[in-house]
């Protein structure tokens, strides 16, 4: 996605919010609408069937984070 950690641990920690571009490349990497990633839309889903067992369980826990972090507030 062209970004550093620091960045995206900045997104993460609230400190910034990604920018109208890259919301919509990371909606795209995810084949999710920009809503969807806002918490605007609750019926898409990020298919991640098709990958290895770890990186799954990866995915699944980046997507608790950011609930946890971004939706519970």
């Amino acid at each position: 996605m062209g970004v550093t950690k620091q960045c995206v641990s900045n997104w993460e920690n609230d400190n910034i919010q990604p920018s109208i571009e890259m919301l919509v490349k990371i909606a795209t990497f995810f084949e999710v609408s920009t809503d969807y990633l806002l918490g605007l839309e609750k019926t898409n889903y990020i298919d991640i069937t098709d990958l290895p067992v770890q990186q799954a369980e990866h995915i699944k826990q980046i997507v608790e984070d950011y609930r946890s972090f971004y939706i519970k507030r």
